[in-house]
């Protein structure tokens, strides 16, 4: 190995190391201040290791954020399932079953991926009032779902128009009906791209915040909502230990998806990149 081109890997690791510290310091500061005590905060610098390792502010936040952690669960799990499987469903009808009009119909469906959560807030919030949903955690789940149809439907109809149609040709010669084709011979070659929307809609929905706000009140809230009632609610001496260790408990389940499924999330997106 020449010594330039060790010198462009040194460089090269260098600053993976650097943009690496960036993003990672931040968690650092608030993993280390959720275990100090407040004395201990308010004394020390945001790198110090704790004087007194303590779980308190955890506890503490748990108590206070809990209940609304198990609201955040209500709401994601069912609706990033709904939402996947209606997009898997649209997403082969679209490319498998065209029918007159779909490419406009498809055409049409692309414009709520481009929708601001504003724009929707007004006519989901007279939705949920006519059903009877609103200010509840399964108005949440209906509106996620709804919401979340159009990038579900891009990812699987994408996917699917890479799959050969004669695969599908065949089985319609064999017999196979509508919902044949699709449980026992697409479903089954749709693990990458159902992984992608798995993680996009969990992602999307656990960390929203603007529709939590908007649609829900009282104890339906999700945990979102409740970190920012708590950080910005202060009763006597400001308790950042429990603020920060809240955080933590409101971001783990997102960083644990990615951490153990992110190969699979870049995997599904450029599965069907190449056609045929």
């Amino acid at each position: 190995m020449t010594s330039s081109l060790r010198l462009s890997r040194i460089a090269i690791y260098a600053t993976l190391l650097a943009a690496c510290a960036v993003y990672l310091i931040p968690l650092l500061v608030m993993l280390l201040t959720s275990f100090k005590t407040p004395d201990d905060i308010r004394a020390g610098n945001l790198l110090s290791w704790p004087e007194v390792v303590t779980g308190i502010g955890w506890i503490k936040a748990w108590d206070t954020v809990g209940g609304y952690f198990w609201n955040s669960v209500k709401i994601t799990v069912p609706a990033v399932l709904i939402s996947t499987l209606l997009g898997a469903l649209n997403g082969y009808v679209l490319s498998m079953w065209r029918f007159r009009g779909s490419q406009l119909f498809f055409g049409l469906l692309l414009f709520g991926c481009f929708l601001p959560f504003q724009t929707v807030l007004l006519p989901a919030s007279f939705t949920l009032g006519k059903l009877g949903l609103a200010s509840t955690t399964s108005g949440l789940v209906l509106v996620h779902i709804v919401y979340g149809l159009a990038f579900t439907t891009l990812f699987f109809r994408n996917y699917y128009c890479s799959v050969p149609e004669a695969l599908v040709r065949a089985a319609r010669l064999d017999g196979a009906g509508f919902f044949t084709i699709f449980g026992r011979i697409l479903l089954p070659m749709s693990v990458p791209i159902i992984m992608v929307c798995l993680i996009w809609q969990f992602t999307q929905i656990w960390n929203d915040f603007l529709f939590g706000v908007v649609f829900a009140s009282g104890d339906a809230q999700p945990i979102t909502v409740a970190l920012n009632n708590l950080v910005n609610t202060s009763t006597g001496v400001k308790e950042y230990n429990v603020d920060m260790a809240a955080a933590m408990i409101a971001g783990l389940p997102t960083l644990l998806v990615y951490v153990l499924a992110g190969k699979y999330f870049l995997r599904g997106l450029t599965a069907g990149a190449v056609k045929g």
